[in-house]
């Protein structure tokens, strides 16, 4: 059975993308798009996450989520929100956020953490002399803990979880601060330097990264 997700965003545009990308990665979504629908759906069905836009109308997210914790509702929660004031951000994990994302951002981002989120407990990645724990965002290499910058970190989270599958150029540019064909195949290079990937480069079609 699909895992399923309530996301609660009253951005029309944004709320299309990101019910299409979850949809796409055999996720189950309902919508609601303001805080009223949003707790009445939270009655009539049972949810293994949710994602909450803060600013909506009705209820807003941090307010439903604080009654919902007040009814014994422990649903994991991410935060997807604008807001970046650190009086947000610190309310949003009092009342019981598991994270908390400022817009904007990569739908791709978001979908690697709903994956984390949901995925088997203690799921780890193994490939060659690499170890990436999913749960705990940890990457070692030869049983070293190694660290990437953001960008590289985003692009080994894409590759490492799609092994032997074909990832669109579009897609890997989208993780890119300034995206540019020249700026991936950089940010690629020194991926592969740092971690040892065998990424190669399909011309015309994306990047895969070969079975170990």
């Amino acid at each position: 059975m699909n895992k399923k997700i309530l996301l609660l965003e009253d951005d029309e545009l944004l709320a299309e993308t990101l019910v299409e990308l979850l949809k796409e990665s055999s996720y189950d979504v309902d919508l609601a798009i303001d805080g009223d629908e949003a707790s009445e759906l939270t009655y009539e069905n049972s949810y293994d996450l949710y994602i909450f836009d803060i600013n909506v109308p009705e209820i807003n997210g941090l307010d439903l989520l604080e009654s919902l914790r007040g009814a014994d509702d422990s649903t994991p929660t991410i935060f997807i929100s604008a807001l970046v004031d650190m009086n947000s951000i610190s309310k949003a994990f009092e009342v019981g956020a598991d994270d908390y994302m400022k817009k904007p951002f990569y739908p791709q981002e978001l979908l690697i953490r709903v994956n984390a989120k949901l995925a088997t407990p203690n799921l780890i990645f193994k490939y060659n002399d690499l170890e990436y724990d999913v749960a705990k965002n940890i990457l070692k290499k030869d049983s070293s803990i190694i660290s990437l910058g953001e960008v590289q970190e985003r692009l080994f989270k894409l590759f490492i979880e799609n092994v032997g599958g074909v990832l669109d150029k579009e897609i890997l540019l989208s993780c890119l601060d300034n995206p540019s064909p020249t700026a991936l195949r950089v940010a690629i290079t020194k991926l592969k330097q740092t971690t040892g990937l065998n990424i190669q480069n399909l011309r015309g079609v994306g990047y895969t990264l070969e079975q170990s």
